[in-house]
């Protein structure tokens, strides 16, 4: 059967109008679905199949494809679950009787660990000097970002009403537009009330944003990693500093002072724990480390 490019690129833009109004997943999530989707719509073509015929043996044949043609087992393991997510969608609304996509496995991905500071680093870093608005917003900015593993979205996303100083506790809105409460550390609290002082000689009167522009309208994410870049070259820091170094080094440190997985995970807004569990082997690094030096056993014989 050829392919009819209109009415298949209609189901796929059907299931990404879905993504978009009925399951909220942010615009770069539903534009990282199309990029995937589309990839698959154009072998189809070349093999002048549809959506409707595509069998489990034309997806291996594709994957397989696109890992000769260099594609990595991350990515290939990204599309692989689109497709799957699309196929569902088809599935339910009666367009298709299978999942070829189902059983279909990319090779696996090495895993990477994420990079952290420790703890002397952060300190360090969030040592920041001056107390112009800017400075102070900056401060309250980086402590927030520790103190809550919050991410680059979801501190931009901050409004003033989510914030609750007397509590020290902050509303976020995450990934799939599930919100969370988190505590706010006394650090960040002492930082965003400085801050607080200040905000109106920058803000515009209806702008709603906790953190401002200079232009007084609410922060970009560009600005708050140019702006971290910044602060940690200022500071002396050893590595390149971006926001999710700051979540990242939040979650390392946490883990390592309570072991509890868990609220890790709650406080990560991880749907899955499995995605948690990365810090869990930067934590098992850390120990290695320590045994190698301090055990009796494991330290290398000093040259005589």
């Amino acid at each position: 059967m050829t392919r009819t490019p209109a009415s298949e690129d209609a189901l796929l833009n059907d299931f990404l109008r879905h993504l978009s109004l009925e399951r909220r997943l942010s615009p770069r999530t539903v534009e990282a679905y199309g990029r995937d989707l589309k990839d698959m719509a154009a072998w189809l073509d070349q093999q002048q199949l549809d959506w409707r015929r595509l069998g489990q043996a034309q997806v291996r044949a594709w994957a397989a494809l696109r890992h000769r043609q260099g594609l990595s087992a991350k990515s290939l393991q990204r599309r692989l679950a689109a497709l799957r997510a699309f196929y569902r969608y088809l599935k339910r609304r009666g367009r298709v009787e299978n999942n070829p996509a189902m059983g279909v496995r990319a090779p696996k991905a090495e895993r990477k660990l994420p990079a952290t500071l420790d703890v002397d680093q952060m300190t360090q870093l969030l040592e920041l000097p001056g107390d112009e608005p800017l400075d102070l917003r900056d401060q309250a900015i980086m402590e927030l970002l520790y103190s809550s593993g919050l991410r680059l979205a979801e501190l931009v996303s901050v409004n003033l009403a989510d914030l609750d100083l007397q509590d020290a506790m902050l509303e976020v809105t995450g990934k799939g537009s599930k919100t969370r409460r988190l505590p706010v550390g006394r650090k960040a609290l002492e930082a965003l009330e400085r801050w607080l002082q200040v905000r109106p000689s920058l803000s515009a009167g209806d702008e709603q944003a906790l953190f401002v522009s200079q232009r007084g309208r609410r922060l970009s994410p560009r600005s708050v990693q140019s702006r971290l870049a910044k602060r940690a070259l200022e500071q002396g820091s050893p590595r390149h500093v971006h926001p999710h170094l700051l979540r990242h080094s939040f979650a390392s440190h946490l883990l390592e002072s309570s072991g509890d997985l868990r609220a890790v995970q709650e406080l990560l807004g991880h749907a899955d724990i499995s995605t948690t569990q990365i810090y869990t082997h930067l934590d098992f690094q850390h120990l290695a480390q320590v045994y190698d030096q301090a055990h009796p056993r494991a330290r290398r014989k000093k040259p005589e």
